[in-house]
């Protein structure tokens, strides 16, 4: 690049004026007009020209479009590791099984547990049997 390349005549403001409004990147702007993309945004922000959204960012384009996101159909048969996550867990709550873990449906009873056991009333009576109870 020359000195010439490098001066800012009226032409070449007024060009670099026509291509930003035209929407053209920093980058391409400097390619057409011989200079850096850093002499482009130097020289667009002391002409106070409007600042470009960054490519990075989506929020700026993400604002321009209209939400129209729909909640994905959640699948009929997930596979149990899915499957599980979708239980609510607690150290207060019964956690007997009901139903078959490999199966959609699969839950815990979920009951007021017996303090110090990890099951309700009910279920710790079915878990917890001795050999002399079945005589």
């Amino acid at each position: 690049m020359t000195e010439a390349a490098n001066a800012w005549t009226e032409e070449r403001l007024e060009q670099l004026r026509k291509l930003w409004d035209e929407g053209l990147s920093i980058s391409q702007i400097g390619n057409a007009l011989g200079v850096s993309r850093n002499a482009i945004a130097g020289k667009a922000h002391r002409m106070g020209l409007p600042k470009r959204p960054s490519p990075i960012s989506k929020s700026a384009t993400e604002a321009k479009k209209p939400a129209k996101a729909k909640p994905p159909a959640e699948p009929v048969n997930l596979p149990l590791r899915l499957e599980l996550r979708k239980l609510s867990w607690s150290r207060s709550k019964c956690c007997w099984p009901t139903g078959d873990p490999k199966k959609t449906g699969f839950s815990f009873c979920g009951g007021p547990i017996v303090p110090g056991k990890p099951y309700c009333l009910a279920h710790c009576e079915e878990a917890y049997t001795t050999s002399r109870d079945s005589r």
